[in-house]
């Protein structure tokens, strides 16, 4: 193997950088050639492809988003959009590829190597947190830290004029980031897709809770089944019908997408990208390269995808717990 591409695909994290970085730098110091694919998939069938040197990656680790861009495609997800993208590969001489991002990113991955036998190897890219076969994925703490320190100055209001606040923090399909910013933030309530909300008792530890506490927070995932922050505070605020209390929403939105990384965020991204590189040199196709306790672990792209990714039972028992 001589040539190699690196891309950055799905919603962006912080660390990407870092990750794109040691690819580049592992690839050189292992003597290839790297190139970097921009704005994901829709830049590989555009030929949007250039060679990148160690200078191209200096400056950036410090910096959120991506420097290599992100981009949706829907053109790749037939199969002329991805013969397209071959051809570019091809015309470039590029023999493996390191993708950085999600489940939609290793999906595609794993059918265009199926296809074209062109080898991948992934990194964890997303701040959900929610991809099986590594501990923590690139951009997760980084995204908890930036809500936990929103949540931190509500928090203070919210004692300043006895109000309830639902704060509602990324997560469609997990709830990774509302349990540790409930841990975090000293929420009374974290309400996540993987669990069923019992909004009664919700209801009802609320007006127990008045008797000790003049102000609450509740961190609402944004995917539970009840609804978001906003329709989920409407129907505590229809139960507890008390026309004193004042009750406000806050959503945090994509400000948790951005931002510098973390310590933790820069060295997984590089310690996953370094390790991809060196899976691909291996001839490691059709995985990911992950952290778990402590050690580099390859995990099939089927497992990453396939498999759901548990909250963690410590932390779960944790919440109930420091919530009375």
């Amino acid at each position: 193997m001589k040539k190699i591409a690196v891309f950055t695909s799905g919603g962006d994290s912080p660390g990407m950088n870092a990750c794109v970085r040691a690819v580049v730098r592992t690839a050189i110091f292992k003597g290839l050639e790297v190139y970097g694919i921009y704005r994901g998939y829709e830049g590989m069938i555009e030929g949007d492809i250039k060679r990148m040197y160690s200078y191209s990656v200096s400056n950036i680790i410090q910096r959120g988003g991506t420097v290599l861009k992100s981009a949706r495609s829907m053109e790749f997800k037939t199969p002329e959009g991805r013969k397209k993208a071959y051809d570019n590969l091809v015309a470039h001489g590029i023999e493996g590829i390191v993708a950085i991002g999600g489940d939609g990113t290793f999906t595609g991955a794993k059918i265009f190597q199926e296809e074209f036998g062109i080898p991948t190897v992934g990194c964890p890219g997303t701040i959900d947190n929610d991809i099986y076969g590594t501990d923590y994925t690139i951009g997760f703490d980084t995204a908890v830290n930036t809500a936990l320190a929103a949540i931190d100055k509500i928090r203070d209001t919210a004692a300043a004029h006895d109000r309830i606040f639902f704060i509602e923090v990324m997560g469609r399909d997990a709830g990774f980031i509302a349990v540790d910013c409930g841990i975090g933030g000293g929420a009374e309530f974290v309400m996540v897709p993987e669990t069923k909300t019992d909004l009664s008792m919700v209801v009802k530890s609320l007006k127990n809770l008045r008797k000790s506490k003049s102000s609450s927070i509740v961190v609402v995932a944004e995917g539970d089944e009840e609804g978001n922050a906003e329709a989920i505070m409407q129907k505590v605020k229809e139960k507890i019908n008390d026309k004193e209390k004042d009750f406000k929403v806050t959503t945090l939105g994509h400000i948790q997408r951005g931002g510098s990384p973390t310590a933790k965020d820069r060295v997984l991204g590089s310690l996953c990208g370094m390790a991809a590189v060196e899976g691909l040199l291996e001839g490691r196709m059709n995985c990911m390269a992950g952290v778990m306790n402590q050690e580099i672990v390859y995990t099939p792209f089927g497992d990453c995808i396939g498999k759901e990714k548990p909250l963690n039972k410590e932390h779960l028992k944790l919440m109930e717990i420091l919530s009375i």
